[in-house]
C-alpha cells in the first residue's frame, strides 16, 4: 500500500500547561499527512465541487490514537502514514509517531468518499475510479503519474 513520511516540529501552541503535546494536536499532525501522501498522489484533499455541481469530500467516520510515550515543545516527530484500507467508498490510514526513533503515538483513521450537500444529508459513494486506479498502482509508480500530471512540483 501507499506511504509517506513527513515530519513535524513541536511548537509552543501544541502543548498543554504541563508541557506536553496536547491530544488533540496529534488527529491534527495525523491529518496534514494524510493530506500530504493524497497530495503525493495528486488528489486534491479538500471537499471538490464536481462538473454535476455536487460537493465531494472525505468526513471521518473513525478515528483513534494510542499514546506512548510524551513528546515537548521543540521535538521533532517523523510521522509515517499509509493506507492500510481501501474500502468501495472509504480509505483507512495508519500512522506511527515517533521522535529520534522512539515509538510516541499510533494512529487509523477512516474517511468516507461522500456528496457533502446531498438533500437528503451525507451520502456515501465509490471511490473515484481515477483515484482508486491511483491507489491500486505501486507506489513507485503512482509517484511517476503524479510527477506526470503536476511537474511543476517535481525536484530540479
Amino acid at each position: 500500500m501507499h506511504e509517506y513520511r513527513t515530519r513535524r516540529r513541536i511548537e509552543f501552541s501544541d502543548t498543554d500547561a504541563g508541557g506536553l503535546v496536547h491530544f488533540a494536536r496529534f488527529f491534527v499532525f495525523m491529518e496534514i499527512a494524510e493530506h500530504e501522501l493524497l497530495r503525493a498522489l495528486g488528489v486534491d484533499a479538500g471537499a471538490v465541487r464536481q462538473a454535476d455541481g455536487r460537493l465531494v469530500g472525505w468526513p471521518r467516520v473513525a478515528s483513534s490514537c494510542e499514546f506512548l510515550s510524551p513528546a515537548r515543545f521543540g521535538d521533532e516527530l517523523d510521522i509515517h502514514v499509509q493506507v492500510v484500507r481501501v474500502g468501495r467508498s472509504s480509505l483507512t490510514f495508519g500512522f506511527a509517531l515517533s521522535h529520534d526513533g522512539t515509538p510516541v503515538a499510533l494512529g487509523r483513521t477512516t474517511t468516507v468518499c461522500a456528496v457533502l450537500d446531498a438533500p437528503q444529508g451525507v451520502q456515501p459513494i465509490p471511490i473515484p475510479a481515477a483515484l482508486r486506479a491511483r491507489l491500486e498502482e505501486t507506489p513507485e509508480g503512482a509517484a511517476a503519474s503524479a510527477a506526470a500530471a503536476h511537474p511543476e512540483s517535481a525536484a530540479d
